[in-house]
């Protein structure tokens, strides 16, 4: 079985990195963390990005069999929905979406979810095997970031989704309801524990401090030497107390309110009014005057 060829599609608004990844042999190909254009001041969409992904799969003569989502983002809007009309792949994440959804449908009044995870085309689960061409997706539960997170391995890649970042940059946050630090850590070994040369693709890259350029393509062998949070002789506690302690000076991402809600419904809007309008419902707290 040749490799498949991986091609980045980074969106510096959002610091996310898609994927398009193709069987070259066959002409199939899968789609990972697809972003939709959002612009927050004025609640403008645009699918400009998906269709540059569309556009280079189209050059290399690939059709879509799957748009992969690693987790339900709270950084940008998955452009998903766009993606499957225009191409009829189906929308995959892993199984534990319901945990999601029945965590966030009372705070963003989503009384049209089916907290079954239902939105979604194929619900995952660890260690399942999906196929496109000659190409294995394999599934791997990664609990931790949120409890709904996977990891695709495909080849001698895998995309790690919101587990690891880059070396310099260290790991995810696990301050979301049913985030977890020790799940992480255990997670992040399921990674470490594959061969040293594997390719690990990070979903997002934020520069660290005195790197002067986005980076988005790491290795195990790599990460377990080097990586700031979780290199190799660190402990499940030292990794807990390091994360619990930084997660508490994190502020919320920009987009979470708007991203979670569209997300849990596989990147779908919240139904329209009786005008035909949809609206993003921003819930509000603290001290909240008359």
């Amino acid at each position: 079985m040749s490799e498949p060829i991986v091609t980045a599609f980074f969106d510096e608004t959002t610091f996310t990195i898609t994927y398009l990844v193709v069987d070259l042999e066959t002409s199939r190909a899968v789609i990972i963390d697809p972003v939709l254009d959002y612009d927050h001041r004025g609640g403008s969409l645009s699918t400009r990005s998906a269709q540059a992904v569309l556009d280079a799969a189209a050059e290399q003569g690939a059709k879509i069999d799957y748009i992969l989502e690693t987790h339900v983002h709270a950084d940008h809007l998955s452009s998903a929905p766009f993606l499957k009309a225009q191409t009829g792949a189906k929308i995959v994440i892993g199984s534990s979406i319901d945990k999601i959804q029945k965590t966030f449908a009372p705070v963003f009044r989503a009384d049209d979810l089916s907290m079954t995870g239902g939105e979604f085309d194929i619900l995952a689960t660890d260690g399942q095997v999906l196929q496109f061409g000659g190409q294995e997706i394999r599934v791997i539960h990664m609990p931790g970031h949120t409890p709904a997170c996977v990891a695709y391995h495909i080849g001698s890649h895998v995309f790690v989704g919101d587990t690891l970042f880059m070396p310099d940059y260290g790991t995810a946050r696990c301050d979301f309801p049913g985030g977890d630090a020790a799940a992480l850590y255990r997670s992040i070994q399921k990674i470490f524990a594959l061969p040293p040369e594997t390719k690990l693709w990070m979903c997002h890259d934020y520069k660290a401090a005195g790197r002067d350029h986005y980076a988005w393509e790491s290795d195990v062998a790599t990460q377990r030497a080097h990586n700031i949070h979780i290199h190799d002789g660190v402990s499940e506690a030292e990794f807990v107390a390091m994360r619990q302690t930084r997660d508490k000076s994190l502020a919320p991402p920009v987009l979470l309110l708007p991203s979670v809600q569209v997300n849990m419904r596989a990147g779908y809007f919240p139904p329209a009014d009786q005008a035909g309008k949809r609206f993003l419902l921003i819930p509000v707290s603290g001290t909240i005057p008359n």
